[in-house]
Parts: structure tokens; C-alpha cells; sequence
């Protein structure tokens, strides 16, 4: 019974940028990508610059994906990766949205 409930979690670290982590913390298979992202945000270190003012800000990548806000950690598990008991790292980008009409030089 406690195996079942182990599936049912994913243990996830977030990577960031400068190669600090997030994590790791277990979330339900059916936390959405968008969810994941406002945990991030919550738990951004203060002491960063050029850190994530929004979700739209952040992607997040797994298995060499970028992944989508309205996917759950389910469709995201990749079974070449995820090792049961084990802790998925998943990498940050902060890109916040370019502004349109800004020329590019």
C-alpha cells in the first residue's frame, strides 16, 4: 500500500541557472506544470538577482522538453528517466516576455 502512494508523488528538484537548487519536494502526479511554477516562485532565494516576477517568467525543462503549463507532472514523467524512489531534476530559465514594439539591436 505505501508503494502505491510512492507512484502517486514525484520527487522533483528545481535547477537553477546558476546551478543552485530548489527541492527536492514530492508533489501528486496530478500537480500541473502551471502549479509547479508558483512553487518556484514562492520559494525563489531572495538573494537572486533577475529572479521571476510572474509565472509566465519561468520554463521549465525536463528530459530536454519544455514543458507546457496546462501538463501535469504525470505526462511529464519519462519512464528512461524516472528511477522509482528516486528525484527528478528539472532546469529553470527566467525569461521574462520580451516587450513588443522593443527594437532588437
Amino acid at each position: 500500500m505505501a508503494s502505491a502512494a510512492v507512484q502517486d508523488q514525484l520527487e522533483i528538484r528545481f535547477r537553477l541557472i546558476d546551478g543552485s537548487d530548489i527541492g527536492p519536494k514530492s508533489f501528486p502526479v496530478s500537480t500541473s506544470v502551471a502549479s509547479l511554477k508558483e512553487n518556484i516562485l514562492s520559494q525563489w532565494p531572495k538573494d537572486k538577482l533577475n529572479g521571476p516576477k510572474s509565472v509566465k517568467d519561468l520554463k521549465l525543462i525536463s528530459a530536454g522538453r519544455i514543458l507546457e503549463n496546462n501538463r501535469t507532472v504525470a505526462d511529464c514523467r519519462s519512464p528512461l528517466y524516472d528511477v522509482p524512489g528516486g528525484v527528478t531534476t528539472m532546469h529553470v530559465i527566467v525569461q521574462p516576455p520580451s516587450e513588443k514594439g522593443t527594437p532588437i539591436l
